[in-house]
């Protein structure tokens, strides 16, 4: 598993292929602000593209110009800030206990997003000269980050986000939420009729607000996020279960595979971000099913000591090698993907180069997975695997912006040399993970000696001349 966290700093907007609307920079610059801790990784994004896609389709989001996201935390949770991008919270995909459920959260996100339901927040922001409904939602948005984050410094970043919420300018942000919480049953009847043009269920999407409607009463300050910004009334919930049941579809089932896909990822999630003890307590020996065997032999990694790495790769092993349960055909890169990250984690470069080839071969050229296989050839050393490295890194940034990608690639023209393109791309990592000032730097060092007309000149002077809009 390749985890690519974006916490310190994160995606930054680029004028000529993102939007910098205040709400884009909500979505992404303000993650990258607050520090919120988006992870990627392949199998898990797959998983979340599979749910979401006949669900954006069904919704009239052609061109994927809706993105899922994934942000780092057991707090279950799901949320939107503009109309390009859909949060859900590791803790979301981890409680969720069938995909269908999962899929209802994200039917009823992009129902958010249809109706259009942020045009009013973008609306304030604009108009508020001060930015203080602004440092209103960014408090909002710490709580969440803080949360996310887990120890001493998520309680201190959560406690900022309280003070701001409930400070001087806790009417204006109440405004806003009450708001929103007209919109929740606009959102609830357009994702049911997205589940039901893709004939699926809307039992999910009811079986998660009923989940959290006792917490309605409760006190705002120690409600679940969920419910603060998805607040679940009597009267919806009444109208949710009756649009739900009279669904021609209410009967209808996720099929074997799905569901094996989804407890795969609810135990990789388990198993890298819980600790060793959690995950042999939530999946004990007694359970032989592969999620459980999957979980174990990531844990095993963590837990380390004597015989951890050998224990851990001898699952992974076994993995590859057992068939699926009822002739279901499973793609087994996802494990050799993995098993590629224990050997790169213990710092076995060399070893991992052919499992993360195979993992290559099997899921097919996913850029997170040319990105690891070409850190570990650049690890292993050698002119012929730099070449290699640089193809990967550039074959990945195709249709993938990742700054880790443009770093590696940056160290992989040092490697040979060529200290321009080195410096053109290593502003693009900057660029890219927000740090502004330092992505101009380079880019200016290396405008200097680039060919003018050529694509990194006119790179670096994009980002030269680029200007935040907020």
């Amino acid at each position: 598993m390749t985890f690519w966290p974006m916490t310190k700093k994160n995606i930054a907007v680029r004028s000529a292929s993102i939007l910098v609307m205040a709400s884009a920079v909500l979505a992404l610059g303000q993650a990258r602000a607050q520090g919120l801790p988006l992870i990627r990784d392949t199998e898990i994004e797959n998983l979340l593209k599979d749910y979401s896609r006949p669900i954006f389709h069904a919704a009239g989001f052609g061109g994927g110009r809706v993105k899922m996201r994934i942000v780092r935390s057991d707090i279950f949770n799901a949320f939107v800030v503009d109309g390009g991008n859909v949060f859900v919270h590791t803790g979301a995909i981890m409680d969720s206990e069938t995909p269908n459920q999962l899929i209802g959260v994200i039917a009823h996100e992009s129902g958010h997003i249809a109706g259009g339901h942020m045009a009013a927040l973008r609306h304030m922001i604009k108009q508020d000269q001060t930015k203080a409904l602004l440092m209103q939602i960014l408090g909002l948005g710490l709580m969440v980050a803080g949360a996310a984050g887990g120890g001493g410094n998520a309680r201190e970043i959560s406690g900022a986000g309280k003070g701001v919420l409930y400070g001087s300018q806790e009417l204006i942000m109440r405004s806003l939420l009450a708001e929103r919480r007209s919109q929740e049953s606009a959102a609830d009847q357009a994702g049911l009729t997205y589940l039901t043009r893709t004939h699926q269920s809307g039992r999910g999407m009811l079986e998660t607000f009923e989940r959290f409607a006792q917490q309605e009463y409760v006190s705002d300050q120690y409600k679940d996020p969920f419910v603060l910004s998805h607040p679940v009334a009597t009267d919806r919930l009444a109208r949710l279960r009756h649009m739900v049941e009279t669904s021609p579809y209410y009967h209808a089932k996720d099929s074997s595979k799905l569901q094996l896909r989804h407890d795969l990822v609810r135990a990789k999630l388990a198993g890298y971000m819980m600790s060793p003890a959690a995950v042999f307590n939530r999946y004990p020996q007694s359970n032989q099913s592969m999620p459980a065997r999957y979980a174990r032999a990531i844990a095993l990694f963590f837990k380390g000591g004597r015989g951890g790495l050998q224990a851990a790769l001898r699952e992974i092993d076994y993995l590859i090698a057992v068939k699926p349960p009822h002739g279901i055909h499973l793609n087994k890169g996802y494990f050799w993907e993995v098993k590629g990250d224990f050997l790169m984690r213990s710092g076995k470069s060399l070893q991992a180069i052919k499992p993360l080839r195979t993992a290559l071969k099997l899921v097919g050229n996913e850029s997170l997975i040319q990105v690891q296989l070409a850190s570990a050839l650049l690890n292993v050393g050698g002119a012929r695997n730099v070449k290699q490295a640089i193809f990967l890194l550039n074959r990945s940034l195709r249709d993938d912006k990742n700054p880790h990608a443009y770093r590696l690639l940056g160290q992989a023209y040092y490697k040979q040399g060529k200290l321009p393109k080195a410096d053109a791309v290593t502003a693009e990592a900057y660029f890219y993970e927000g740090n502004l000032k330092q992505a101009q730097i380079f880019a200016k060092r290396a405008r200097k000696k680039l060919k003018q007309g050529s694509p990194e000149w006119l790179q670096t002077g994009d980002i030269i001349n680029y200007k935040p809009q907020i």
